[in-house]
Formats: structure tokens, C-alpha cells, sequence
């Protein structure tokens, strides 16, 4: 699948909006998705290093018009933890020298908010 079959769109509502303080990001993503190809798609959408993805599945819900009854559809969200103060990685080198390597990562999403 490719990244942009599984997050299918971001959830904006009170609780979502809370949650972005402490850098953690609410999708709707396919239901056949799992925690590792929901991270990797993070990560190549936004540019952003993911630390942790709970995933909910949601069902849907008993919905009535008229004399008619039915259900709506179930699907599947996830809440996605990201590095929000992503450090420099130091190894050492052949030689014992050390080599410092800084990571490429932005800290926020600002797709998400319309920034």
C-alpha cells in the first residue's frame, strides 16, 4: 500500500486538538492497515521520526431515516506519538573518532493545523 492509501485524512475535534500539545496526531487510516506501515507513512508524508502508533477500531454506529434502519460504516483511527525534540546521534568511528550525525526531522506536523 502506498502511503497515501493508508492515512486516508486527520481528525480535528476538541480531544485532537489537545492532544497536539504533547505531539500526538489523530488519523482516520484504512482498516487493513497495521502499526508499522501507518508509522512508515507518517514518516514519509510529514518528514517527522514517530516513536509510537495506538491504533482504535471504531464501530460504526446504529443510524435511523424514517421507517428505514441501518448502520454506519466502521473505521479505523490511529494515534500517532512523534518525536518532538529529536537529538543528534553521536558513534564513534573507525579510529575512535566521533562522528555526530543530526537528524533531518521536523518536530510538528503544520499540514495538519493549515500552517
Amino acid at each position: 500500500m502506498r502511503p497515501e492509501d493508508i492515512i486516508i485524512k486527520p481528525i480535528i475535534n476538541e480531544k485532537s486538538n489537545m492532544l497536539l500539545q504533547e505531539g500526538k496526531y489523530t488519523f482516520k487510516v484504512a482498516k487493513k492497515a497495521t502499526k508499522i506501515q501507518i508509522a512508515d507513512a507518517v514518516e514519509k508524508l510529514f518528514n517527522v521520526k514517530v516513536k509510537k502508533v495506538n491504533t482504535i477500531n471504531v464501530q460504526g454506529k446504529k443510524k435511523r431515516v424514517g421507517y428505514h434502519q441501518g448502520m454506519t460504516a466502521s473505521w479505523k483511527k490511529a494515534i500517532v506519538f512523534i518525536d518532538t525534540n529529536p537529538q543528534d546521534t553521536k558513534y564513534l568511528a573507525k579510529g575512535g573518532k566521533e562522528v555526530k550525525v543530526s537528524n533531518k526531522y521536523k518536530d510538528g506536523i503544520d499540514e495538519f493545523t493549515g500552517v
